[in-house]
């Protein structure tokens, strides 16, 4: 029983690292695209404004 308790427990915390570092990454990729969407916004808006006041 002890044993099987063992290895209940090391899946258990295995399963949960696995999450948490699928969740930080997901969180990452986030906000790598979004930091990237609003360069190229901002990038696009400057162009407009370049053009327009030429």
């Amino acid at each position: 029983m002890v044993v099987v308790v063992v290895v209940v427990v090391v899946v258990v915390i295995i399963v949960v690292v696995v999450v948490v570092v699928v969740v930080v990454v997901l969180v990452v990729i986030v906000l790598v695209v979004e930091v990237v969407v609003v360069e190229i916004v901002v990038q696009r808006q400057h162009q407009r404004h370049q053009r327009h006041q030429w």
